[in-house]
């Protein structure tokens, strides 16, 4: 029987700020927006001036109706907004919103341009009468375009930040996830590993203090090197060479190990503890019974982009057998896949093979 699975597959924190940073941040935001009104009036003035041909009076005209204009926006974002836009309050909005422009147009209108554009800057050029409609509702026009570009800049500005804020609880759950499926691993090896010294000490077997050191080295690998996002490949092949020599000493001659490790390991990293549970598995499940001429091969080939790891295992009586197939589809394959899936995401395979006398896993990884 063969069982192949293969993958294809915050909200905003607080943080502690200094006064300078706080400082810096408040600059860049006033310098930014110093920006943006500079930048409006230049392209609306020159847009402007080009078409009434006199650049100076358009100017003017854009300067004169900057601070209404810069009112109305602030306004918008600060208030109309996030008080009813963003809570989906959208007929309120637009009401209260086309309110405001319109008394911002009639302002225009029937004050700035009667009592102060036209008899200042254009006293002789701007014959145009203002109390029409048509010259209403082109105040109204243009007063919406500044609105609206600023809207839509906070708009995306919003959509942006909760991008962020879901990416940012999304990347919490799945550490959080991970050290708990990590957690997972590190009691069940203690509970095999202490059932092994446990044996020993009642046999009094003169091999027990050196199981306690070799269990003290690899308890220093898991408090330490574990819990960094990745390790050296050369340490986690150490931790599961100095896994095998713990078990050898519990089992002896009854177990042939065949380890064997091909390419260039050095620079390489991968997760920690990632690869031990096979090895783990073999053991517990392939040679725990008192069957003699057990064995385990297990085979590591790395190369520039991947890590091959093959573990092998023969199927020593019923109990083994039965160990085997609970692996293979219990909780154990389950945490290993699901470590697997957060870590590597598409960027692994794993191959399980049970057959009638012994079960292979084959996992490989690419950097």
């Amino acid at each position: 029987m063969e069982i192949k699975l293969s993958t294809a597959n915050t909200l905003e924190t607080g943080a502690t700020w200094s006064l300078p940073e706080v400082r810096s941040i408040t600059q860049n935001r006033l310098l930014l927006h110093l920006s943006f009104w500079t930048v409006y009036v230049v392209f609306f003035g020159l847009l402007y001036g080009s078409y009434i041909d006199d650049y100076y009076n358009a100017f003017m005209v854009e300067l004169v109706e900057l601070p209404f204009k810069i009112a109305l926006v602030y306004f918008n974002m600060y208030y109309l907004m996030p008080r009813y836009l963003l809570q989906k309050r959208y007929l309120e909005f637009f009401v209260y919103l086309l309110l405001l422009t319109g008394a911002i147009g009639a302002l225009m209108q029937f004050v700035l341009l009667p009592f102060l554009i036209h008899p200042i800057f254009c006293p002789t050029t701007c014959t145009e009468d203002n109390l029409t409609l048509y010259r209403f509702v082109k105040n109204i026009v243009n007063v919406n375009y500044v609105v609206a570009i600023t809207a839509v800049i906070a708009l995306l500005k919003n959509w942006y930040s909760h991008q962020q804020a879901a990416q940012n609880l999304t990347q919490d759950k799945l550490e959080a996830e991970l050290k708990f499926l990590k957690g997972q691993i590190h009691p069940h090896f203690l509970f095999n590993t202490l059932n092994s010294l446990y044996s020993l000490t009642l046999k009094k077997s003169d091999n027990a203090p050196e199981v306690v050191l070799k269990l003290a080295g690899l308890m220093d690998y898991m408090l330490h090197d574990a819990n960094a996002a990745m390790v050296p490949l050369e340490k986690e092949l150490d931790y599961i060479k100095n896994y095998i020599a713990l078990e050898k000493v519990r089992y002896g001659d009854r177990v042939d190990v065949h380890l064997a490790a091909t390419g260039s390991i050095a620079g390489k990293q991968v997760a920690p503890m990632l690869l031990l549970p096979f090895v783990e598995n073999a053991f517990k499940h392939g040679v725990s019974t008192e069957t003699e001429n057990a064995w385990i091969r297990i085979d590591v080939k790395v190369t520039e982009e991947e890590l091959v790891l093959l573990v092998e295992n023969c199927k020593c009586g019923d109990k083994a057998s039965s160990s085997n197939r609970d692996m293979a589809s219990g909780i154990g394959l389950k945490n290993l896949q699901r470590r697997l899936e957060l870590l590597y995401e598409d960027r692994y395979e794993l191959e399980i093979e049970d057959e009638a006398d012994s079960y292979a896993a084959r996992l490989e990884v690419t950097f």
